[in-house]
């Protein structure tokens, strides 16, 4: 079954790891053990990619193969898997539109850590926000 990962891309440690998987169309994690969350993501599982104070910037569906290469200086430091139907938004998704689309279904109780590399999310939940981003946000 397809699942939904929002991942950070983690600017706030190197900016250039957010711009080279919007230009790669990609989701990347980087060093142990958080370059390993890329391996849970399976073929067509659903990809957000959120940056840390603006929001989701861009969504694609997974390819399912996961790539390895150096960062910082380091052997097999970057874990990564390109993303098909890669979209840039034309109008950031912010975490609190996020939390509330998702409130509309699951109720006000529910809540998002977002200070992860990734996060998963119900299915259900991830098609609502795919709409929205559709709808608004494209």
């Amino acid at each position: 079954m397809t699942k939904v990962y929002i991942i950070n891309t983690n600017k706030n440690n190197d900016i250039n790891a957010e711009q080279t998987m919007l230009q790669e169309e990609k989701c990347a994690a980087f060093y142990t053990p958080w370059k390993y969350y890329i391996d849970t993501i399976e073929a067509n599982d659903i990809v957000f990619l959120y940056s840390s104070g603006v929001g989701i910037v861009a969504r694609g569906i997974a390819t399912g193969i996961v790539e390895v290469r150096d960062y910082g200086g380091q052997p097999d430091e970057e874990r990564y898997m390109y993303l098909n139907r890669f979209q840039l938004l034309n109008q950031p998704l912010s975490a609190a539109n996020v939390t509330g689309i998702i409130r509309d279904v699951a109720g006000a109780d529910f809540d998002i850590k977002w200070n992860q590399t990734m996060i998963p999310i119900a299915y259900n939940f991830g098609i609502k926000v795919w709409q929205h981003i559709t709808r608004y946000c494209m």
